[in-house]
């Protein structure tokens, strides 16, 4: 499903809402919709049941830190959350490296690539809300590869 298909079918309920202005939302919601089926194979294998359930809790917080976060009124707490979204984010890259095997390269290199823009969007928001640089070497990411929106491969 196209990134441009999937958000026709997001309810208002959350369209609405100021916070779905924010494109690193909206990149983690669909993250989180593309891991159910993803999940669900990891569950049929007995060698990554843990795997499985490290996954989705990871993938699931990223968007909900990022709503919590912005739902808090001073720019240190909303950093707080975002760093939590940037460490689950980075988390589910890691799960997601691991279940390449199970889940086929192809999927689990789109995933990893879409985390790594939430990455990205993450690294740029969270010094802008505390007011001054994190303490992290460069990283040079790419510029957004807007393929990841289009046809993500799916099981």
């Amino acid at each position: 499903m196209k990134f441009s298909e999937w958000l026709a079918t997001v309810p208002s309920e959350l369209t609405g809402d100021a916070l779905w202005r924010m494109q690193v939302y909206r990149l983690a919601v669909f993250a989180g919709d593309l891991a159910w089926p993803d999940v669900t194979k990891l569950f049929q294998d007995k060698r990554t049941l843990d795997l499985a359930g490290q996954l989705y809790e990871a993938i699931g917080s990223i968007s909900a830190n990022i709503a919590e976060g912005y739902s808090h009124r001073s720019h240190k707490d909303q950093a707080r959350f975002y760093e939590y979204s940037l460490g689950s984010a980075r988390e589910s890259r890691d799960w997601y490296y691991k279940a390449r095997h199970v889940l086929t390269e192809p999927i689990a290199l789109h995933r990893m690539k879409l985390l790594t823009e939430i990455i990205r969007l993450l690294l740029t928001i969270i010094p802008a809300e505390r007011g001054y640089k994190i303490a992290e070497e460069r990283e040079s990411y790419n510029a957004f590869d807007s393929t990841l929106l289009d046809n993500p491969p799916m099981l």
